[in-house]
């Protein structure tokens, strides 16, 4: 079923609460993708990134290519994806400001890179230049994210972020029809000086970079919100255990992205612990079937499979392979 889902679409999300295996069910995916001929992008957004450790091998914020043919792997860094976006915003600024402005701006930006919102924003700004770059080059990406809190708030910034730039252009506009009243009273009076800026630049031209920079920012998010909320070309897939915990989180996290706009395809109950192996297992199946129901109950149009618990350790692709059968 899940591979049927993957297969119909260009992007997928695989989330849900940390440690109950998004990285595995994400390159299970990726792999059998693979497999059957396509070329497919795993891209780790969770900064805990384990997706190199599952494929015993170095991968970083560089498309490096897994072993098996097809697959790729990309590591997204939250630090550096912030220090990219501070520094993208910083040389905009020094555009745009006079020259005795540099440090003051320099100085509110090493401030920010702490506030409320910032690496979500920079991620945001990562994970859309991936869908907009890559998109076109692989048949699937296949994006691991980061536990639940963080990937619900990740999924909703595209129509925060949206709107937030269509009100700095609003304000932006009314800025220009201010400016072009000065202009006016500047032919009356030569003293005022509102045409020099930084740089050199015109008035007219810091306006018009600040609103190309404003409306490439509008359209950006623009189009990652309408592919999040397309069902043909997105799904969003959540991983959890037969925990109470794990399935409170599935039931809350599938809740956020339908206020959202994002439909979740199908779950995955992972690592389902066997009814013949004993009474210890047994009985905690019989636990885990209790908090499933819970999830089934609170969510009953979702679809799920279940993958038992192995009795080794995960090692790509050789055990990804077997868990394949199981999402199929």
């Amino acid at each position: 079923m899940l591979l049927d889902i993957a297969a119909s679409r260009n992007l997928l999300f695989v989330g849900g609460k940390g440690g109950v295996g998004k990285t595995s069910i994400a390159s299970t995916i990726a792999l059998a993708r693979a497999d059957a001929g396509a070329r497919v992008l795993v891209v780790s957004t969770d900064p805990a990134h384990s997706l190199g450790h599952l494929w015993d091998m170095r991968i970083g914020d560089e498309i490096t290519a897994l072993g098996p043919r097809g697959v790729y792997g990309l590591e997204i860094n939250p630090a550096s994806a912030t220090d990219e976006h501070l520094a993208q915003v910083e040389e905009r600024l020094n555009r745009l400001v006079p020259d005795h402005m540099r440090s003051e701006v320099r100085k509110h930006l090493q401030l920010a890179r702490e506030a409320p919102g910032t690496h979500e924003a920079a991620m945001l700004e990562r994970i859309a230049k991936t869908v907009e770059t890559y998109g076109p080059q692989f048949d699937l990406v296949v994006f691991d994210t980061a536990p639940s809190g963080h990937t619900a708030r990740l999924m909703t910034l595209p129509e925060t972020m949206a709107t937030w730039t269509q009100g700095m252009l609003h304000r932006h506009d009314r800025s220009e029809k201010l400016t072009r009243a000065l202009q006016g009273l500047d032919e009356e009076d030569p003293g005022l000086d509102v045409v020099a800026v930084g740089r050199g630049q015109s008035r007219a031209e810091r306006d018009s970079e600040i609103r190309r920079v404003l409306l490439a920012r509008q359209e950006r998010f623009t189009k990652l919100r309408a592919a999040l909320q397309d069902p043909d070309a997105t799904a969003f897939i959540v991983v959890f255990q037969g925990e109470r915990l794990p399935a409170l989180e599935t039931v809350e996290l599938v809740g956020q992205l339908s206020r959202a706009g994002m439909q979740c395809a199908a779950g995955v109950i992972n690592r389902r612990s066997p009814a013949d192996a004993g009474d210890l297992l047994a009985k905690r199946r019989q636990q885990e079937a209790e908090h499933i129901k819970y999830v089934t109950d609170s969510l009953p149009g979702l679809p799920l499979v279940e993958v038992p618990l192995l009795g080794e350790d995960l090692q790509a692709p050789s055990t990804l392979r077997e868990i394949a059968a199981y999402l199929a």
